[in-house]
């Protein structure tokens, strides 16, 4: 079952496309079901032609018990039927044991929307902060704003490239789902806070990346000379300038990771009110909305955001919807 898992993973990677973050997942499903099979019925039981439907059930059964969400166990359930349909491609399996299997249906919660005026006033304590020259600063703000203005998923944003940024047309290549490029357009604030991060922030977080690259270059030296083996970065001349390429970098040169940027924006949400999650998607999800709420027609924000599919757009109509259904209570006369 491991080799298989293996397998279908570069599968799934290399040929189907799917996201690193998709594989990841898919990856921690599959090896706790692997674990759940050899502690149910031994390594007896490890080979993938014997996987059937009980023992799919039995897994997902003890994730359900465990306390997986709705949405958790959704996303088992397609690992298991991509899993099961590759070994009846390949030929591992006679059949997919989980052709059968259905994922439980989920709440149909509304994200978190912040109000225009609750977006001012995050942009104009990140504009404060940056005019303090503090290089981590004016990247802060630059994140923030292009998340919001280009409605980016985290992965997307720190992702980017530098030859992606158009600031002469204020427009962004994003790299998505699937390896789908898309252009997304950016308003002049976002574009003022990139030049800005450009111009000031960006050099001095590489510079930091140098002078460790140049560091390590130091000590693969002396231990060149000392006939000490050297391994990793060093010896391969890999290390923090290999994120050279990158839009965003981080704190040390390297390039921005998607937890620093979670860690930002759940600083940022944590004052303003409101109830719910306080991820990077919540931006995204007020600039559709925002976007909505302006008159933009459905299928360009669409293709804004990158859905595959217009149904996963629409959920934003429901909030905005929802959000004039509340303003007319709260004020008309005879609501």
């Amino acid at each position: 079952m491991d080799e298989a898992i293996e397998g279908f993973l570069e599968a799934v990677e290399y040929e189907y496309g799917y996201s690193s973050n998709t594989v990841k997942a898919y990856r921690r499903d599959l090896v706790s079901l692997a674990r759940f099979v050899e502690g149910e019925d031994g390594p007896a039981r490890r080979d993938v032609a014997e996987l059937d439907l009980e023992t799919l059930r039995g897994w997902l059964w003890s994730r359900q018990q465990q306390g997986a969400a709705a949405s958790t166990l959704g996303r088992n359930v397609a690992a298991l039927k991509s899993f099961g349909k590759w070994l009846e491609l390949r030929r591992l399996a006679p059949a997919n044991p989980a052709s059968r299997l259905h994922a439980p249906k989920t709440p149909n919660s509304l994200p978190r929307v912040l109000s225009g005026e609750q977006i001012d006033r995050i942009l104009a304590r990140a504009e404060r902060l940056a005019e303090t020259g503090d290089p981590e600063r004016i990247r802060d703000r630059a994140v923030l704003e292009l998340l919001y203005a280009a409605a980016l998923r985290v992965s997307e944003l720190c992702g980017l490239s530098l030859r992606g940024l158009d600031l002469a047309e204020r427009s962004v290549r994003v790299t998505g789902k699937g390896n789908k490029e898309r252009v997304v357009p950016l308003g002049a604030p976002a574009a003022h806070a990139l030049a800005d991060y450009l111009d000031r922030a960006r050099p001095q977080l590489a510079a930091r990346a140098e002078a460790r690259a140049a560091g390590a270059g130091t000590v693969a030296t002396g231990a060149a000379a000392t006939g000490t083996a050297v391994t990793g970065a060093a010896a391969t001349g890999a290390g923090p300038g290999s994120a050279s390429g990158l839009l965003f970098l981080g704190n040390r040169g390297g390039g921005l990771s998607t937890s620093s940027v979670y860690r930002l924006v759940s600083r940022e949400l944590e004052q303003e009110p409101g109830t719910g999650p306080r991820g990077p998607h919540t931006l995204r999800h007020s600039a559709a909305t925002h976007l909505l709420d302006g008159g933009a027609d459905l299928r360009v924000v669409q293709e804004m955001l990158g859905h595959a599919s217009l149904g996963s757009t629409q959920i934003y109509t429901h909030v905005s919807t929802e959000r004039l259904v509340q303003a007319y209570r709260q004020a008309h006369p005879r609501a």
